[in-house]
């Protein structure tokens, strides 16, 4: 019973990075309990098919490149995964801080652009909101918006 179900967790693991509590919850639904389940998750991160660290790194890069997410709501997805501070850390790194700036002033150009016909405050306030349920910092935000502001209109 354990032998195929590590087989499939194997391939579960192998087809993208995951985190421990995705393998947890998949051992549960291959009907795995207790000890078995510990057992597994041991012998995946020994065959190093589970690796927080590797998939911290790999989710933080991945929705900041393909999804725009700025820092703060990446942190809060890994949090929310159960993945370690000093994963958490790793996966942070992964963030060039140019590109991270580069990004957060496009966003912010094309969204403030699309806001033409409003006014400026309600301009200036919706790209705000746009940005921070994106995951970026406030005091970022602010200054990008102002840049703007100034050189457009």
């Amino acid at each position: 019973m354990i032998a195929s179900a590590i087989l499939k967790l194997r391939h579960y693991c192998a087809y993208q990075e995951r985190c421990h509590s995705e393998v947890k919850s998949k051992c549960f639904e291959l009907g795995l309990r207790g000890e078995e389940v510990d057992e597994a998750i041991a012998a995946l991160i020994s065959d190093n098919f589970l690796n927080e660290e590797r998939f911290a790194k790999a989710f933080a890069g991945g929705k900041f490149r393909l999804k725009q997410w700025g820092r703060k709501k990446i942190q809060m997805e890994l949090k929310q995964r159960q993945v370690s501070a000093y994963c958490i850390k790793k996966g942070m790194e992964e963030i060039d801080a140019e590109d991270y700036d580069k990004t957060l002033y496009t966003l912010a150009e094309k969204k403030y652009a699309s806001l033409k016909g409003e006014q400026y405050l309600k301009r200036k306030y919706k790209t705000m909101q746009y940005l921070l349920q994106k995951g970026y910092e406030p005091e970022f935000i602010q200054d990008v918006i102002e840049q703007i502001a100034k050189g457009g209109d």
